[in-house]
């Protein structure tokens, strides 16, 4: 699934490209695409024909485009392999496609924004803002997912007093969207492996300058990420010019199951965890003993 660098990366690139544009017409393939906008299909192609894309937005995993029609904005999440692609119109269709905004930029550029998803976890839905603190406006359907630790709103002395109630493994917290946003399972690997952790230690007890690490490690890993365009493993995750991430060429732990741990030379194993893997050191991310 998508996390923070590369809905961050997609954010970017719809910036870019569509700041300003306004939808011309709204093409639906695939209504399954449309199954968390209520109101229905119909409502989706009136709302969004004639909005102008005001600016792009993001939360964690989700995205919004603030529309010119009062207080309302277009919601996407990509789900597991969801992709928001730009796209000269009248050029050759992506294969997948289940939904395209005809737009025009205020260059008078003709465009397309077309919502490719193989899997049909993703989907694209009106919703109402509503107006939230420092000043922001966030979707209703946005209101419980935490601030990301890219966000400069981000509280830091809040989220680690958080971190450190919680009986949970560390690694189940760091996926708690409603502790911290964007980390999925590829970089809450990384970042524990940096910080030494096992996954299943008890987040209540670290101390405050191991948490003070680890949300060191978890930004940084973030930022570096988003620079390279996030994380490409396969054809399921693609920038707005469909192209790949590249961060994979710089992960320690996950996906390295077998291969010499670049600190110590134990080789990293996989376990199986909440229906995923965490990838880990077994020798430098001691298991928390019973």
């Amino acid at each position: 699934m998508p996390e923070l660098p590369e809905v961050e990366t997609v954010r970017a690139g719809l910036a870019d490209y569509l700041t300003g544009a306004k939808v011309t017409s709204v093409e639906v393939l695939d209504v399954r695409s449309l199954k968390r906008h209520q109101p229905g299909v119909q409502d989706f192609v009136n709302v969004m024909t004639g909005a102008t894309l005001k600016h792009f937005s993001r939360r964690g995993k989700f995205l919004w485009i603030p529309l010119d029609r009062e207080g309302l904005a277009m919601v996407g999440h990509l789900g597991m392999s969801g992709q928001m692609l730009v796209r000269q119109a009248g050029t050759e269709p992506d294969k997948l496609t289940r939904v395209i905004l005809h737009a025009v930029t205020p260059e008078g550029k003709k465009l397309e924004l077309r919502f490719v998803d193989q899997r049909i976890f993703g989907s694209l839905a009106i919703d109402e803002l509503e107006a939230v603190e420092h000043g922001e406006h966030i979707p209703k359907t946005v209101t419980h997912i935490a601030r990301d630790p890219l966000d400069p709103n981000f509280d830091d002395v809040a989220v680690m007093k958080k971190l450190r109630t919680r009986k949970a493994g560390i690694k189940k917290v760091l996926l708690d969207q409603g502790v911290l946003s964007g980390v999925g399972n590829i970089y809450a690997d990384e970042a524990l492996w940096r910080a030494k952790l096992h996954y299943d230690q008890s987040a209540n007890t670290l101390t405050l300058p191991k948490t003070k690490e680890l949300m060191a490690h978890v930004r940084e890993i973030l930022a570096a990420a988003v620079l390279v365009g996030g994380t490409s493993f396969d054809e399921q995750y693609k920038n707005v010019n469909g192209q790949s991430g590249y961060f994979e060429v710089s992960l320690n732990a996950y996906g390295m199951t077998g291969r010499p741990c670049p600190r110590c030379g134990s080789a990293i194993v996989r376990e199986n965890w909440m229906n995923r893997g965490s990838h880990f050191c077994p020798k430098c991310q001691k298991r928390p003993v019973s």
